[in-house]
């Protein structure tokens, strides 16, 4: 319950204040199961999830009770194995790893091993576009297009657009096409 009374106390500090919901929610997770509140995806703002990251690192890099600190780069593929969970954000992953001084690759790590194409292709359904509709936007065939949707609804564990999408929501994939189009 710390994260409770920390945003309790932050918000009675005029200084602490704008804080105060970041500092309380730091121990969420993109797939809900964090706590104290079990909020994800699109509820958790960047702040919160480059708090959240942080706070994981920092913790696997100190001895606990039940169990010896873990080198930084046992951390770092602990920070990797989450977002590949779906836990933590693979941007947020990212920067602390780069502000920690480990080698990051530009390459970004996607939630369920998704491709950054199968991310492209998952946004657009998410859009409501058509298989047909995705293959000419990506300018790839409509079987190419329907390979990419099989195989987001194998790694996701999804059985439909609708489920699909609401994955892509709450994995803060939807704005990955924008930055995409860029």
């Amino acid at each position: 319950m710390f994260p409770y009374f920390t945003q309790r106390m932050f918000a009675r500090s005029a200084r602490l204040a704008p804080l105060a919901e970041i500092a309380g929610q730091h121990l969420e997770r993109l797939d809900g199961s964090g706590y104290p509140r079990g909020l994800s995806g699109a509820a958790l703002s960047p702040a919160v999830r480059l708090l959240a990251a942080a706070d994981v690192y920092q913790a696997l890099l100190e001895p606990r009770a039940y169990r010896p600190e873990y080198s930084p780069a046992d951390a770092a593929d602990v920070l990797r194995a989450e977002v590949r969970a779906g836990r933590l954000d693979g941007d947020a992953v990212h920067a602390v790893l780069g502000a920690a001084g480990h080698r990051v690759a530009r390459r970004r790590e996607w939630p369920a091993g998704l491709t950054a194409r199968e991310v492209e292709v998952l946004a657009l359904a998410a859009q409501g576009h058509s298989t047909k509709e995705i293959a000419g936007r990506l300018v790839i065939s409509p079987k190419t297009a329907g390979n990419h949707i099989e195989r987001i609804y194998l790694k996701t564990g999804c059985s439909s657009r609708a489920e699909a999408s609401l994955y892509a929501m709450q994995q803060g994939l939807l704005g990955e096409l924008r930055a995409a189009q860029r």
